[in-house]
């Protein structure tokens, strides 16, 4: 069966890596047909619109999406999408890699984010002109969807538990809910939950990564605490991610345009590549994806390496040395 991917390469750097991908996908033994999109800040430019409608229906209606970044429409644009795919989770792995010289080389965390309400529900009012509010959402329902996600996510990776960051001490009754439910869901399906508050985490990860294997967490934390773990494995250019829902996901990069490196062809393809393998296990092609992942692997541990890694390899050396690979 043929699978409907919708490809975005999106501002800056999306233009150069998500091709990258592409290459990778067309290499393995998939069968996809793939239909180009658009969104972002050119297109907000030329068109008014920095999410056309038709990109939209297009990414609603498909099996997958490939997303590469956009700039200061970000906001306009993702959370948009993630809601035309019914994602509830999103799925943040932080692995160090061999030949990545890493802040904390024992890194390996995966992050399950709380993908639908939160702050980023999008509830700010302008009361006056010296009072703004943000309402924060947090309802049952999504928190125990996510505790399901988790719970399925450890058990088939033979876990028997997972962290839960919260700020329950403060937030009683937001964060109360959320840890009440998912450590209900987790409890009725004989899992261990270790609740950590977000603060004391953030301590925590850096000075012995190796303790967190699997982190559930509400929206903005997730959002947050990722980037943090970004920083001991070797930056944001090694973050892949998926954004998933019950039939439809988006895979994105953690890095956004990089409009400082854009068209010079020297951006590090290796997140949206493994954001592309996390699509290929998404639709079903497990061997598939951990080929591809193997691939990228190899080459982060024996090179050719981008400048941010140290090295002096173009996009295209890279995106070549992982496809010799496979």
């Amino acid at each position: 069966m043929t699978d409907d991917i919708v490809v975005i390469e999106g501002d800056g750097i999306g233009q150069e890596v998500v091709p990258a991908a592409i290459e990778v996908l067309e290499a393995v033994d998939a069968d996809f047909r793939f239909t180009s999109a658009r969104a972002g800040d050119a297109v907000l430019d030329e068109t008014g619109e920095a999410l056309p409608q038709e990109t939209y229906d297009a990414v609603a209606a498909a099996d997958a999406t490939l997303f590469g970044a956009v700039g200061e429409t970000a906001a306009d644009v993702i959370l948009p999408l993630r809601e035309a795919v019914d994602s509830f989770v999103n799925v943040r792995p932080a692995k160090a890699y061999p030949g990545v010289d890493a802040l904390r080389p024992e890194t390996d965390v995966v992050f399950l984010r709380e993908n639908t309400e939160g702050v980023y529900a999008g509830h700010e009012n302008r009361l006056s002109d010296d009072l703004s509010t943000l309402t924060r959402v947090v309802t049952t329902s999504a928190s125990e969807r996510l505790a399901r996600f988790a719970c399925d996510y450890i058990e088939e990776r033979g876990m028997d538990g997972f962290h839960v960051a919260h700020k329950a001490n403060v937030m009683r009754e937001t964060d109360g809910r959320f840890l009440g439910a998912v450590e209900r869901v987790a409890d009725e399906r004989g899992l261990e939950t270790e609740p950590v508050l977000i603060d004391a985490f953030a301590t925590h990860l850096p000075l012995d990564p190796g303790q967190f294997e699997v982190v559930v967490c509400p929206n903005l934390a997730g959002d947050i605490l990722s980037d943090l773990a970004a920083g001991l494995v070797g930056g944001l250019g090694l973050l892949p991610s998926a954004n998933i829902g019950s039939d439809n996901g988006l895979f994105e990069a953690v890095h956004g345009s990089a409009p400082d490196i854009a068209g010079q062809g020297v951006a590090n393809p290796s997140a949206t590549i493994l954001s592309a393998a996390m699509l290929l296990e998404h639709l079903g092609y497990e061997a598939a994806g951990a080929d591809v992942r193997t691939a990228v692997e190899e080459v982060l541990a024996e090179g050719p390496r981008t400048p941010d890694l140290g090295g002096d390899a173009t996009t295209e050396d890279v995106t070549a040395a992982v496809l010799e690979r496979l």
